[in-house]
């Protein structure tokens, strides 16, 4: 439980990095260097090798800011395993998402797998970062497998797209944001009327589409995740507030996932973006029963498999 403006609530993160040592090594790989040399070039720390001692890292961290749950989130394709470890290790803490890239040879097969085997439950889709439209034959057949099992979701990151890491390792990032507009993912929301949709970041740079796509579809969820800098590209004048009254109005809010986009220690989880949303939705006049659905209710509801 975390203390909040209407007492105490207990909280669901519903975005959280999970770098674990075999993200690392796959790094390391694609740099040509050194696990060593890629945390020292990052600047953070080294996970242990065993992705359950990592998790217990996480969930220490969790514990001390009071936090009940949160999605994990395998950051490159290839690592599910790593959070299957971690879900398996503590199945009442973490949900389990991990990332697919729909174009790629047994897509299908693989998000199977990783669904049915290891018990993973959100499939993390971004069509700018692997260049395909989120309509695309083979996206489908991905979706046929997640709308076919209760409990999964469907995660589609919209909107403006900059990794981080890749940046500070001098990894290109030749993302194409032809297929980052949140409208694509309209005819194929309504093809899987079951299977929630994510979109990430309020669209990331795309809130009147995120808003439009939200309001016509309504198994379409927003997370509020990251410090929001996309804002920078609205006109001025557009605050947190602002966002969370317009996403209140127009998907309501059983419709938002709080989310903090934490990822790497020792920064560990990123209680600044919690605090700032938790203002937000004070100052925009929500009340307790609202901010308990948002801040970690939504999220356990969709993903009632393990609630």
């Amino acid at each position: 439980m975390i203390d909040t403006p209407w007492g105490g609530m207990r909280v669901a993160d519903s975005h959280v990095h999970f770098f674990s040592h075999r993200f690392f090594s796959m790094l390391a790989a694609q740099t040509g260097g050194t696990l060593d040399s890629v945390a020292a070039a990052l600047g953070w720390q080294m996970p242990p090798e065993r992705a359950a001692e990592f998790a217990n890292f996480w969930v220490e961290e969790l514990d001390r800011h009071g936090v009940s749950r949160a999605a994990i989130i395998a950051s490159l394709p290839g690592d599910e395993l790593s959070v299957a470890e971690a879900v398996a290790a503590f199945p009442g803490r973490f949900f389990g998402y991990f990332f697919v890239n729909p174009v790629a040879p047994a897509a299908a097969a693989t998000v199977e797998q990783s669904i049915t085997k290891h018990g993973l439950q959100g499939a993390c889709f971004f069509p700018a970062m692997h260049g395909y439209a989120i309509d695309d034959g083979r996206v489908l057949a991905v979706l046929d497998v997640l709308a076919a099992t209760p409990g999964c979701l469907a995660f589609v990151h919209c909107g403006v797209l900059s990794v981080g890491f890749r940046k500070k390792l001098k990894l290109p990032s030749l993302f194409d944001m032809r297929f980052s507009n949140p409208i694509g993912l309209h005819a194929v929301a309504l093809r899987y009327p079951k299977l929630p949709f994510v979109v990430p970041h309020f669209g990331a740079g795309y809130l009147r589409e995120a808003l439009m796509l939200a309001d016509m579809c309504p198994n379409v969820y927003l997370d509020t995740s990251s410090t929001n800098a996309w804002m920078k590209y609205e006109p001025q004048g557009l605050t947190l507030e602002k966002v969370f009254e317009r996403a209140l109005a127009v998907a309501g809010p059983e419709r938002l996932l709080f989310g903090t986009d934490s990822s790497f220690f020792p920064r560990g989880w990123h209680a600044q973006v919690f605090a700032q949303q938790v203002a937000a939705l004070a100052a925009v006049g929500a009340g307790a029963a609202d901010a308990s659905a948002v801040l970690g209710g939504n999220l356990e509801r969709l993903l009632e498999r393990n609630a």
